[in-house]
């Protein structure tokens, strides 16, 4: 067998009386990344300096809320099956965040937030929205170590020097006897840096119209969650033998991409009248 990534030893630390979560850490990091390049970028658009962490106070616990709703809906047998604990749907810190949920509701939460503050200047929501794409990207990829503190979010029994080992007891039923997997968390990581680079740095992507970059971002994610999401053997509800996650991923890209054509060719037909 091929030498692989060890899973961490420990979830969380102490120091006095408190304890700190590395899954928590992770989002918490990824949040303050979030905050910054969006800032930088809104800024580089116009907006005024601030705007970007007001909204952000009314977006996160938003999007963490409509997460934890998403992943519970979606994987209920834990928490409301044949012994399952109705208490632990709101320990978020033990990981089980679904970020189809957390987007939606945060979305919703940072337009409201947004279109009330008084320094918005006038500049649309859906160029907030552009300025904020590469960097919740960002923060999506730094969250999702916080899966591998957990160890949780791996794929299929794997033999490679960049499998993942995962201890018996974390391990589904049926798997106990393979001791390497697919570092799901590592794959979905990498892909979210890859697209928030794409989006930062192309030219074609920064000539879209307004709200297309945050389009993009929808349209790449998707693309690539799709295909993650394939290589998952946890528990998750079905759609005729289709993991629910692979259908929202389907769905959102056509969607994301039926807007940015739209818009595409509205700007076009404005240009030419």
């Amino acid at each position: 067998m091929f030498a692989a990534i060890p899973s961490p030893a420990q979830s969380q630390f102490e120091v006095g009386p408190l304890t700190f979560h590395f899954y928590a850490l992770c989002i918490i990091f990824g949040v303050l990344a979030a905050v910054l390049i969006g800032n930088k970028r809104y800024v580089a658009v116009g907006g005024q300096r601030g705007v970007v962490g007001d909204v952000a106070v009314f977006a996160v616990p938003a999007g963490v809320i409509g997460g934890r709703i998403y992943h519970v809906i979606t994987s209920p047998e834990k928490y409301f099956g044949v012994g399952g604990d109705p208490i632990a749907a709101i320990y978020i810190w033990e990981g089980g965040l679904g970020i189809w949920g957390a987007i939606s509701l945060g979305f919703v939460a940072a337009y409201f937030a947004y279109k009330r503050h008084p320094k918005n200047l006038d500049i649309p929501f859906a160029k907030f929205a552009d300025a904020l794409a590469p960097g919740l990207l960002i923060a999506q990829a730094i969250g999702r170590w916080g899966n591998w503190f957990n160890k949780e979010l791996f794929g299929r029994p794997l033999d490679t020097p960049w499998a993942l080992e995962i201890p018996v007891a974390y391990r589904p039923i049926g798997y106990s006897s393979f001791e390497t997997f697919h570092p799901v968390f590592l794959y979905e990581s990498i892909w979210c840096l890859l697209v928030a680079i794409f989006l930062w740095r192309s030219r074609r992507v920064r000539s879209l119209p307004a709200g297309g970059i945050f389009a993009a971002y929808v349209a790449l994610y998707s693309l690539g969650r799709g295909f993650i999401e394939s290589v998952r053997i946890d528990d998750a509800n079905l759609l005729f033998g289709i993991r629910l996650n692979i259908f929202t991923s389907v769905i959102l890209f056509v969607l994301a991409l039926t807007y940015i054509l739209r818009r595409k060719n509205t700007q076009s037909a404005s240009t030419q009248g």
